[in-house]
């Protein structure tokens, strides 16, 4: 798997609300879930390692943030005939497996994610009460190991967010597989 990078994006980005379904075909609406501080987004999927590296650190930072009223989702853009490990099926595995407390959502269409200007999986975007872009980058300094992570940027992230702080002045981009575009499928 080719490690790629996230794009430097302009913090105080404009939310663009969506609507899509979960793994269980549930309609959630983003204009409904918003927290009251703010939305935590993640870029996610079943079959990439870093993804799967991260998942119970994230789920534990979306337990923090919800005490914050900024709620949490997960967005799955991969839905792919070449990865079929992938589909809402096996998302549902993943829920399972991981106890996840956030929507899992599917992105069929992949909007939502060129919207955010996301390019890997993981990827992960912090929004303010104000709807724009507080927090853009990594979960941590560690997606291999959390007994050795030192940095917390998303949980650092939360707290000034919830301080009504400045942004983080550093943000570090997230790493991970290339987002799976559906104007890639061969035959």
């Amino acid at each position: 798997m080719a490690l790629i990078k996230s794009l430097d994006l302009k913090i105080g980005k404009k939310f663009e609300h969506f609507v899509l379904k979960d793994c269980f075909g549930e309609e959630y609406d983003s204009s409904k879930n918003y927290g009251q501080c703010g939305m935590l987004v993640a870029i996610m999927c079943n079959h990439c390692p870093y993804s799967n590296a991260i998942w119970r650190r994230l789920n534990e930072v979306a337990k923090f943030a919800e005490k914050l009223d900024i709620n949490s989702v997960a967005i799955n853009p991969n839905i792919h005939p070449n990865y079929p490990e992938d589909s809402p099926a096996h998302m549902r595995d993943k829920i399972k497996e991981f106890e996840l407390i956030i929507p899992y959502l599917v992105d069929e269409e992949q909007k939502v994610v060129k919207s955010l200007g996301a390019v890997c999986t993981p990827e992960i975007f912090l929004f303010d009460s104000n709807e724009k872009l507080f927090y853009h980058g990594r979960l941590d300094d560690n997606w291999q190991d959390p007994k050795s992570v030192k940095d917390e940027d998303l949980r650092e992230a939360i707290i000034l967010l919830f301080g009504k702080q400045e942004p983080p002045k550093v943000q570090y981009p997230s790493s991970g597989c290339s987002i799976k575009w559906i104007d890639t499928v061969t035959g």
